[in-house]
């Protein structure tokens, strides 16, 4: 992405409380608005490319990124205000719910950094942390200090990096992805995949990879994580991206039903999670 596509911007406040899909977190915390791997248009399945947002200024999705640039000073307001009120271990934050924390971006502005040494200062319950970017491993001194309050979840959709090619080209590879979550784990940083969504894969060997890498699995679904049964899905052509490519038998509910057997077998039951539920078993 060029340069003349990043800008900074004042916000109005760092946390932002959940709802709906994350109603298991008090709060969201995006240090970006819009979020790019190279400028292919952003991942197909987004569901924030359906959002008003994605279409600011006139640009398409995944091709701009405004940074928050008063983000910590703001967090740490926030965090005080919360320590005054006592509710600061009770309160949970999900880190990103609409764009990715670890972008590119991220390198210089260093945002989502000063984020987490805000949680160093100002302790919360738990941090889950977001990302599909092995940039995060830069933060891992920060990471080890927050301990068991931080899991850092590592989306991972498939096992097969031929499948990553194709739908999502400009993302880090499968294996690049399960270095980090290695890496993160062999640290005891507490670590999970997100497998969200589920694309195609080989069941076993994806359930292997997963046992090794991280203490525990989200499964999600273009059915059941859309929030629409899969019509937001639908709408953003993933139906026709999936039979052009081949892969029309993964693209419909209950897919996921091998997959889920294999790491249920593997991993056992406790390590296992689901979509929604799954998402907010903090």
């Amino acid at each position: 992405m060029s340069p003349r596509n990043y800008s900074f911007e004042r916000a109005s406040r760092a946390l932002n409380p959940t709802g709906g899909f994350l109603a298991g977190f008090a709060y969201s915390l995006n240090p970006y608005v819009g979020c790019a791997f190279g400028d292919s248009g952003g991942c197909p399945f987004c569901y924030v490319r359906a959002l008003a947002i994605a279409r600011r200024g006139g640009r398409s999705w995944g091709s701009w990124v405004v940074a928050k640039a008063n983000l910590a000073e703001l967090l740490e307001a926030e965090l005080k205000a919360l320590g005054r009120a006592g509710r600061l271990d009770r309160t949970t934050v999900f880190m990103s719910s609409a764009t990715d924390p670890y972008q590119g971006l991220e390198r210089s502005a260093k945002l989502s950094r000063g984020a987490l040494e805000a949680f160093i200062r100002h302790p919360i319950r738990r941090l889950l942390l977001q990302t599909r970017s092995p940039l995060v491993e830069r933060d891992l001194d920060l990471l080890r200090q927050l301990g068991a309050r931080v899991i850092v979840s590592i989306t991972l959709e498939t096992d097969d990096d031929a499948v990553r090619r194709a739908l999502t080209p400009t993302s880090p590879s499968v294996e690049r992805r399960l270095r980090t979550a290695r890496l993160m784990k062999r640290e005891g940083v507490p670590v999970q995949l997100a497998i969200a969504p589920m694309m195609p894969n080989h069941p076993e060997r994806f359930a292997a990879l997963a046992d090794e890498a991280a203490d525990r699995v989200i499964v999600d679904t273009y059915f059941a994580g859309d929030g629409e049964c899969g019509r937001r899905s639908r709408a953003l052509g993933i139906g026709e991206l999936y039979a052009r490519l081949g892969y029309e038998g993964w693209f419909r509910p209950g897919a996921e039903a091998e997959l889920m057997r294999a790491l249920r077998a593997r991993l056992g039951e406790e390590r296992v999670l689901f979509s929604r539920e799954g998402f907010g078993a903090v």
